[in-house]
């Protein structure tokens, strides 16, 4: 799992509720893992969010603040930028800028907020994530749109194809990547939206990093793959959404379902279909929202040529839209096992606790394989962990995550970021 080390989180979550008037940052989370936390603001004492958790929506009486990045208004936008610094092996030092916006179009209430995340960072090691991804709600609910803008120069840890790769097949790699996805889907009844979702991918060529690894997994993808290549694919898409809040959930449902073509009538080097569905269901527990429970399916299926990367990844697979913006396997180093089939499943307890603190417990299983056929109970990788939660922005249901997951082949690893994991 990567690993990043923020240096703005602990001043922050130690900033007492006095301090309220003061404006306030926040971060969102790139592709990787991110932690960052701000001082609360004065919207912490705006009008409680219908069904809240008791406890959840009050705070000190604040002084009057002449500048508030979260205004009073529940129906204003709030725009929350914040500075971002960290640190891990691969990347050394690394510091850039995050905005995580909040909004809704037009005034009635029933229409929910939408939210969009642009982070950009460079590291020492001249490593680079530019990332914007969005979760748009038009008037009325008319249309939906989701989707995602990026580019990457990372450096990641390879072990080949499967189900079963051990520690010892680790290659280290970097490459570029463009990412281009959007869902765009017309409402036909309330909470049921049918459309086209379009993705594209452009991989640069794909290095070997160094040589402390095992460079014979890097040599395993196909020369022409390692040269570079692009997918483009097109399909349609249906989507539920049932959901009382996209950030932070306390009951509801949410099912995507799509299907995408990609072939070289769209630009594609290469011709394949994915299948995917993506199910997930939240629930109160014990009569009130002090306690959700949290549960999720993922699976990923391919026929045709499909080229290394767009293979499934089962591990630690964070945010972007490919799955939802959702975290999966965390425990796992992020694309840890790989193949043409993946599926997982994981549920969380989330539990109200004092203050602004609210508390997680964790788990998933996960395989991957050439074909379903292949899938054993034996295959199954695990993962799970415990997690905490501040809420920094009580009225949008805006949590700083903190989470910690050991996973199947002795991995393990910490998880800063903004928003819950799905």
């Amino acid at each position: 799992m990567r690993f990043f080390y923020p240096l703005l989180a602990l001043g922050a979550l130690a900033a007492p509720a006095a301090q309220a008037q003061s404006a306030a940052p926040a971060s969102p989370e790139p592709a990787e893992l991110v932690a960052s936390a701000a001082p609360l603001t004065t919207s912490d004492a705006e009008t409680p969010t219908a069904g809240a958790p008791l406890g959840l929506t009050r705070a000190l009486a604040p002084k009057a603040a002449k500048f508030k990045l979260t205004p009073s208004d529940p129906d204003k936008p709030s725009f929350i930028p914040v500075p971002i610094a960290f640190y891990q092996q691969e990347t050394g030092f690394a510091g850039g800028a995050a905005i995580l916006p909040v909004w809704r179009f037009g005034t009635d209430t029933t229409v929910r907020k939408s939210n969009a995340r642009l982070i950009a960072w460079i590291s020492q090691k001249k490593q680079t994530t530019v990332q914007l991804t969005h979760t748009i709600f038009t008037k009325e609910e008319k249309f939906y749109f989701s989707g995602e803008l990026s580019y990457y120069d990372l450096a990641f840890n390879y072990y080949g194809r499967g189900n079963e790769t051990s520690k010892a097949d680790e290659s280290h790699i970097q490459y570029p990547l463009w990412v281009f996805d959007e869902k765009v889907l017309k409402k036909v009844v309330p909470n049921l939206f049918v459309g086209v979702r379009y993705r594209l991918t452009d991989l640069g060529e794909v290095k070997l990093k160094d040589q402390e690894g095992n460079p014979a997994s890097y040599y395993t993808i196909p020369e022409k793959q390692r040269a570079g290549y692009t997918t483009s694919g097109v399909g349609p898409a249906l989507l539920y959404d049932g959901r009382d809040n996209v950030l932070a959930t306390y009951r509801g449902n949410f099912v995507d379902a799509h299907v995408l073509f990609a072939g070289k009538g769209l630009g594609s080097d290469y011709n394949f279909t994915r299948y995917m569905v993506d199910a997930r269901h939240f629930n109160p527990l014990f009569g009130s929202n002090n306690t959700i429970l949290a549960l999720q399916f993922l699976g990923q299926y391919h026929t045709g040529s499909v080229p290394f990367r767009e293979w499934g990844g089962m591990g630690a697979t964070l945010g972007g839209s490919l799955y939802n913006n959702a975290y999966l396997m965390r425990g796992i180093y992020e694309a840890r096992y790989r193949d043409r089939q993946f599926t997982t499943a994981q549920a969380e307890i989330r539990q109200k606790l004092f203050w602004r603190i609210d508390g997680a417990v964790f788990g998933a299983v996960g395989e991957v394989a050439p074909a379903l056929s292949d899938y054993t109970f034996d295959g199954l990788k695990y993962a799970g962990g415990v997690g905490a939660r501040f809420r920094f922005n009580r009225r949008d249901r805006l949590n700083i995550r903190l989470d910690y997951g050991v996973g199947s082949g002795g991995n393990s690893g910490i998880i800063f970021a903004v928003g819950e994991a799905f």
